[in-house]
């Protein structure tokens, strides 16, 4: 969660300035990622940059079965995640895949296809619950052995749509939300994940396993989750496309809670339009996620339609100019992304705020989240059954203590410690907070966008992915999550450029419920400067 970090530090230092980027490039201690030239090798796949819509090809045209194109990703796992450049992005493989695509192949043969993910390897977020032989942890050694007795509500969308549930992926622990101080990607049960770009990198986080693992081509798309930059944040360094819904949109049940006010799950993609097919399939009411009965006529099973290549004509667009100025690379291929919305016909309008008074925010957002987790969290592992025995966040604080050479190697847990001070929901403290944030972070990008009739906001996503530093923790280069975090609405990251062989992404976000809208804006800047391509897996930034 890039922001989220980002405004616990502000909380203390009072400012929005960022660490600096670290500057060393050497590779991290006991790295086997190997020279550049022995790194082409791992592009030598058939399914390398796969679209949804190709594998149904092949598997219509009898070229390959559900069952090969998940072996031939299964295969790629154990090659590029396990072993090679050892990217650590799978935290868990499903037993189940190869029967799943076997039975998906079998309706295929007798005429039954369920829809555009029929037989289509998807990876997911290991803090999302699965009712099957895979646990669920959010990364924590605290949570191992905890297997969910049923699916997560998007999970048994994802199975009705004919997906292949391939396995889970690794994340920042506990979805970023345990220390000021921790490295995005790395959690006690998973190690650290590494970027594909560029090994020696970060990944960010905390969905990191998920954009690290679709970027390198170990699956055609993943599910992330986001509080506060949690998708667009390890899209935009992974160079994929992100997409953090309005909150409501996809149900949250059975997915462990940081924040109930701004959790959402959203898909991670190579393509805009992977993204779309995807974020389709997981929507509907869910009658234990109160949010998601606002999702009435709101939802649709089908964005595939908004995928117009000639949607940027004519839209006026805000340009959010306070996260600029972190880095001028990044800056420089905004400016460049820009004068490719002025090319496509968007009118661009320069603000400098979208939230008036918004380093006001960054200690209120603190406090919900810690409130808001320590509520969550208790209720979901009431139910939960990890070997530890683990049934409430103190329960979790006890056992790192009591296994701190395991679960804390490199970093405290000050943030649970913090949160399981507060109290409940009921409390003034919270409820005036709560009421605050969201009032002021909605109406703020209400009001800027009706003032401008804008369609969209954009900024740059973040800056460059940053060396691993377990030491030290992370070192983020800037970022616009938070106004669409705070507030609930949409936000839709596309790759726009690369610093120095690493990617950058930009935001696009908006109203509630203007996922359409966005994704049409998103795809036609993708057609019109497409910058994604597949990682090439070196092992640190040349000089």
């Amino acid at each position: 969660m890039m922001k989220r970090r980002n405004f616990l530090r502000n909380s203390t230092l009072g400012t929005l300035a960022v660490p600096a980027l670290a500057t060393s490039c050497m590779a991290p201690s006991g790295s086997n990622a190997g020279t550049a030239e022995e790194s082409i090798g791992y592009n030598e796949f058939e399914l390398l940059e796969a679209t949804i819509a190709s594998l149904q090809q092949k598997m219509e045209n009898g070229d390959l079965s559900a069952r090969k194109i998940t072996e031939m990703y299964l295969a790629r796992i154990e090659a590029i995640d396990q072993a090679g450049p050892r990217l650590n992005s799978v935290i868990e493989r499903n037993p189940d895949a190869l029967s799943i695509a076997d039975q998906l192949d079998k309706e295929r043969a007798e005429g039954k296809v369920r829809g555009p993910m029929h037989g289509i390897p998807v990876m997911i977020k290991d803090n999302i619950d699965t009712g099957d032989q895979m646990m669920t942890t959010a990364g924590a050694l605290a949570l191992e052995g905890n297997k969910a007795a049923n699916d997560a509500f998007i999970i048994a969308k994802l199975r009705e749509s004919g997906a292949v549930l391939l396995g889970k992926t690794n994340l920042s622990e506990w979805a970023n939300f345990r220390s000021t101080r921790s490295s995005s990607g790395w959690s006690s049960r998973g190690g650290q994940t590494r970027n594909p770009f560029v090994i020696d990198r970060n990944p960010c986080g905390s969905s990191s396993g998920s954009g690290s693992a679709v970027s390198a081509n170990l699956c055609a798309v993943t599910i992330g989750t986001e509080t506060n930059g949690s998708i667009v944040c390890p899209s935009s360094t992974n160079g994929v496309v992100g997409i953090k819904p309005t909150v409501g949109l996809l149900s949250r049940s059975g997915i462990i809670p940081i924040s109930f006010s701004q959790d959402t799950a959203g898909p991670m993609a190579r393509t805009v339009a992977d993204a779309a097919i995807l974020l389709g399939v997981l929507t509907g009411v869910d009658e234990k996620d109160s949010k998601t009965t606002a999702s009435t006529g709101n939802a649709l099973v089908d964005y595939t339609p908004f995928l117009d290549k000639g949607a940027l004509s004519g839209a006026r667009i805000g340009v959010w100019r306070s996260p600029f100025g972190f880095h001028e690379k990044v800056d420089e291929q905004l400016e460049q992304s820009l004068e490719v919305l002025r090319a496509q016909g968007a009118e661009l309008i320069d603000i400098e705020e979208v939230i008036p008074g918004i380093k006001e925010l960054y200690g209120p957002s603190r406090l919900v989240l810690e409130y808001e987790f320590k509520d969550g969290l208790n209720k979901y592992l009431a139910g939960a059954n990890a070997t530890s025995g683990v049934k409430s966040l103190s329960d979790v604080i006890a056992f790192n203590k009591a296994n701190e050479k395991e679960a804390m190697p490199f970093f405290r847990m000050e943030i649970l410690e913090s949160s399981e001070k507060r109290g409940g929901l009921d409390e003034t403290e919270y409820l005036e907070a709560v009421t605050m944030l969201q009032k002021r972070s909605r109406e703020g990008i209400t009001l800027t966008m009706e003032t401008h009739r804008l369609d969209a906001i954009v900024g740059p996503t973040g800056g460059p992915a940053w060396q691993i530093d377990v030491v030290n923790g992370d070192h983020f280069g800037g970022g616009s999550s938070s106004p669409a975090a705070w507030s609930g609405f949409p936000n839709i990251t596309v790759p726009a450029g690369f610093v120095h062989g690493l990617p950058i992404g930009m935001s696009f976000f908006g109203l509630p419920w203007s996922e359409g809208r966005l994704i049409s804006l998103a795809y036609a800047f993708e057609q019109a400067r497409p910058v994604r391509q597949a990682p090439g897996f070196l092992p640190t930034v040349a000089f």
